[in-house]
C-alpha cells in the first residue's frame, strides 16, 4: 500500500481555472506540494513558475509542473476541465468534456491508491458521476464542487441587497450546478433570524424581490461568461473552501455533489448537491434541511433531469 502526502495536492488543468485554483490554495497554505499536470506541459510549467516566483513573501509551498505518475502519493487530485464558452450551457459542455475526465481518470488511477477526487470539471454533476464510476473510488471520496459556488452567489446578493457581512447570511442552493438549481428560502437566515423576519425588520418585501434574486443568482456564472469570457476566481475560493475542510479535518458542512448511494430527500443513484460533512475522509453524511413542499419538489426534478442527461451523455460514450 502507498503512503500518501497529506499535504500534496494534484491540479489537472493548467488552464485559467486550474491555475487559479493553485493561487489560491498557495494563498490559503493548505498543502505543501502542488502538481501541476497538463496535456500542455509548457502552461503547466509556466503557471507553476508564474506563482512560484511570489513565494519568497509567502508561505513556501513547492510548486512544480509533473506528470501522473505524482499522483501516487497524493492525497487530493483536481480535476478542471474546459472552459464553458460564452453562450454554452453546462449541459453542452458535457460530452465535450466526458471524454477528457474519463482519459484523465484513467491515468490518475495508474498510480493513485483510493486518492479523494475533487472535481471542478463542468458541467461539474456530470463529471463527478463519470469519475465516480470510471475510477472505482467510494462516492464519499469524489466531491463535486457542485452547488458551493451558486450558495456563494446567493449569500452575496443577500448581503448585498440587506447591507450585511456576507458572513452573517447562511442560505443554500441546493440540487444541480446549473439551471434547475434550487434556491432555498425555507432555511435561510441572517445571523439566526430567519430571512423572512429580518427583512420585515429591514423594511424590504422578500416575496417582491425574491424572483429578482434568483435571476440573479442563476445568471451570475453567465453574466461574469459575458463581460470577461471566463470565471475562475470563485470557483477557485470556493474549491479551497473544500481542500480546507478535507486537509485540516474540519467536519465543515458545505453544499457539494457525490453519487448518493443512500436515499436523501428520496433522491439516490445521481449527483446533486446537498449539504455534507466533510472532513479529511471526504463525505461522512449527507444532510436533509428543511425544505417548503414546492423546494424539495424541485429539488427532485433537478434530480431527475440530471440522472436523464447523465444516462444519456454515459450511452453516448459507451
Amino acid at each position: 500500500m502507498k503512503t500518501q502526502n497529506r499535504k500534496k495536492i494534484i491540479v489537472v488543468g493548467a488552464g485559467r481555472v486550474g491555475e487559479a485554483i493553485a493561487y489560491t490554495l498557495v494563498l490559503g497554505r493548505q498543502a505543501s506540494e502542488i502538481v501541476m499536470i497538463d496535456i500542455d506541459k509548457g502552461r503547466a510549467e509556466g503557471s507553476a513558475h508564474d506563482i512560484g516566483h511570489g513565494l519568497a513573501y509567502h508561505s513556501q509551498v513547492t510548486i512544480r509542473q509533473g506528470g501522473y505518475e505524482e499522483c501516487a502519493d497524493a492525497a487530493i487530485i483536481i480535476t478542471a476541465g474546459l472552459a464553458r464558452k460564452p453562450g454554452q450551457t453546462r449541459l453542452d459542455l458535457a460530452r465535450t468534456n466526458v471524454a477528457i475526465i474519463k482519459d484523465i481518470t484513467r491515468n490518475v488511477m495508474k498510480y493513485a491508491e483510493n486518492p479523494i477526487f475533487v472535481v471542478t470539471s463542468n458541467p461539474v454533476d456530470i463529471m463527478t458521476y463519470v469519475i465516480q464510476k470510471e475510477s472505482g473510488v467510494a462516492s464519499s471520496r469524489v466531491i463535486g464542487s457542485g452547488t458551493v459556488l451558486d450558495t456563494a452567489r446567493f449569500r452575496y446578493i443577500l448581503g448585498k441587497r440587506f447591507n450585511i457581512n456576507i458572513e452573517d447570511v447562511y442560505a443554500y442552493v441546493l440540487g444541480e450546478h446549473g439551471d434547475s438549481q434550487v434556491l432555498v428560502w425555507e432555511g435561510a437566515s441572517i445571523a439566526g433570524i430567519p430571512l423572512k423576519d429580518y427583512a420585515r425588520q429591514a423594511g424590504i418585501d422578500l416575496a417582491a424581490e425574491a424572483p429578482q434574486i434568483e435571476v440573479d443568482v442563476k445568471t451570475a456564472g453567465a453574466q461574469v461568461i459575458s463581460q470577461k469570457g471566463a470565471t475562475f476566481y470563485g470557483i477557485a475560493l470556493n474549491t479551497a473552501k473544500i481542500v480546507a475542510a478535507i486537509m485540516d479535518n474540519d467536519n465543515a458542512i458545505l453544499p457539494v455533489g457525490h453519487v448518493l448511494t443512500k436515499e436523501v430527500y428520496g433522491i439516490k443513484d445521481v449527483v446533486i448537491s446537498v449539504p455534507c460533512v466533510i472532513n479529511e475522509g471526504g463525505i461522512v453524511r449527507a444532510l436533509e434541511i428543511p425544505l417548503a413542499p414546492e423546494e424539495l419538489s424541485a429539488l427532485r426534478k433537478s434530480a431527475d433531469m440530471l440522472k436523464a442527461f447523465t444516462g444519456e451523455v454515459m450511452a453516448e460514450d459507451a
